[in-house]
């Protein structure tokens, strides 16, 4: 599907820059990024608890896709490497640093549609490191160089075209528990201005001043509903903890420790979790996105005003999913679905409008995806698979299975109808099977229960299969792993 060419009018000025025309006009493309929000917290999409307007008419106008994952994470901060993959369509065993850092020779999205003519502009999280930051973008303001924050001040940051981004502060960031000082880069705090509303103003005012001589592609990537789960007071009213509805699969413990639970994430609340704080962190939780929301509506609009908004590719996914109070757990660092399944919708010119796809997708196959929808070549370094034959007929299947990691703690894969999960604890192995199609909710572990025998064995075979196409045990922790699964599987 071809929606512009770009065509080149004159030869190549001395400071390698040229002058370009385009025989179509190329979409312009906004890739929104969320950070923790699990699948099924949209209300168009089956969540009829949680209000989201703006996701519910972006669904509307464009292709939900419903099974779309994210294949886990080399550390317990899954975000970092998660991000990586979206930017560079590769799997998460490329990178010993987990992504803080992208080899040049792994094209980043940013990089091939600069190539093409786009301006690139950026805003928000961005956890890959100050080079990749660069290398992907033209121009970008106030962006945060971490992983989490307070919300209400966080510490953000110019664009540096020199690259040095010398601005390194010092913060104490919980100063009533501990005096350690963290270093981090910062031109500027907004005292009392929410992340959601700072990011997104920000792509409203760039926006504002966008002349179109080019297309561009605006990254813009929130911070919520990544705790501390604080969203304006206008949202937390919108939900009574009473009234929020437990998860079908919610336990006060996980069956098992399997290394995690002194994770930040899972020290968040006591052990056994307590129904009514499960309750009180997924009305805050709902709060956030409702936040995110508000501001993505504004966005919206704002496109719609500049008379841009029908040439607009709109790309809204998470990073990741959460537990939060599933299976025992409140954190990301698992496999089950609730944390490696996101939300995925694509919207604009040559997506279909208000229909679904239920092939399994990965997060990273986004990059090849946007490259055939708007007519360039894919990056030989990119490793996804365009969703575009999806896009276009729903019955194709893009995958048959897939593949997930936690660390060097987990490894799991799933067909169409089975899921097996791995864990390593101490020198034992914890093996779990679900029936997705009986099961979604992954409740009732099938191993050792008679009718099974084989499907075990299939499964790990897969497994196995993608550890060596993906040559896993090139990186750390799926070396660790694989020596501990061979050494200690009965």
């Amino acid at each position: 599907m071809l929606i512009g060419k770009f065509v080149s009018i004159a030869s190549l000025s001395c400071d390698g820059k040229g002058d370009y025309e385009f025989e179509m006009n190329r979409p312009n493309i906004i890739l929104i990024t969320v950070d923790d929000q699990r699948y099924g917290t949209i209300n168009a999409l089956g969540n009829k608890e949680i209000i989201t307007p703006n996701l519910d008419e972006l669904a509307k106008t464009g292709t939900s896709f419903i099974q779309a994952h994210i294949p886990g994470g080399t550390t317990g901060a899954v975000c970092m490497p998660s991000r990586a993959m979206i930017h560079t369509g590769k799997n998460h065993f490329n990178w010993s640093s987990d992504g803080a850092t992208i080899p040049d020779d792994h094209t980043l999205l940013g990089e091939a549609l600069q190539q093409e003519g786009y301006t690139t502009f950026a805003t928000g999280k961005w956890h890959n490191g100050t080079e990749t930051f660069n290398r992907s973008f033209s121009d970008g303001e106030n962006i945060f160089f971490g992983g989490m924050w307070d919300h209400w001040n966080v510490p953000v940051s110019d664009y540096d075209q020199t690259v040095q981004y010398d601005n390194i502060k010092s913060f104490i960031t919980n100063p009533m528990l501990q005096d350690s000082v963290t270093r981090m880069h910062c031109d500027r705090i907004y005292p009392g201005k929410h992340s959601t509303d700072l990011f997104a103003e920000t792509a409203i005012d760039w926006l504002d001043c966008y002349q179109g001589k080019t297309p561009f592609f605006m990254n813009l990537a929130f911070m919520s509903p990544h705790d501390p789960r604080n969203a304006p007071r206008k949202f937390m009213d919108m939900y009574d903890p009473d009234k929020i509805d437990l998860p079908i699969n919610f336990v006060g413990e996980h069956p098992f420790d399997f290394g995690v639970n002194n994770i930040r994430d899972e020290v968040l609340l006591s052990h056994p979790r307590k129904e009514e704080d499960v309750r009180t962190h997924i009305a805050q939780y709902y709060a956030m996105i409702t936040h995110h929301d508000d501001q993505i509506g504004q966005i919206i609009t704002k496109l719609k005003q500049k008379g841009l908004y029908e040439n607009t590719i709109v790309v809204f996914l998470a990073d990741h999913g959460l537990a939060l109070g599933q299976h025992g757990l409140l954190g990301k660092q698992n496999n089950y679905d609730h944390s490696v399944r996101v939300p995925l919708i694509l919207s604009g010119p040559g997506i279909p409008e208000n229909e679904l796809r239920d092939s399994y997708v990965y997060h990273f196959d986004i990059f090849p995806t946007l490259c055939d929808l708007i007519g360039i070549e894919i990056p030989t370094s990119v490793e996804g698979i365009s969703m575009l034959p999806v896009l276009n007929d729903q019955t194709v299947c893009l995958r048959d299975n897939l593949y997930f990691s936690y660390a060097d703690k987990v490894r799991a894969t799933k067909d169409k109808r089975y899921k097996l999960i791995e864990y390593i604890v101490d020198s034992t192995i914890y093996t779990q099977l679900f029936d997705l199609h009986e099961d979604p909710a992954e409740m009732n572990n099938l191993y050792d229960v008679e009718g099974y025998e084989e499907i075990i064995p299939q499964l790990r075979e897969q497994m196995q299969k993608f550890r060596d196409e993906w040559n896993e045990e090139r990186h750390p922790t799926g070396k660790a792993f694989w020596e501990n699964y061979r050494k200690y599987q009965k």
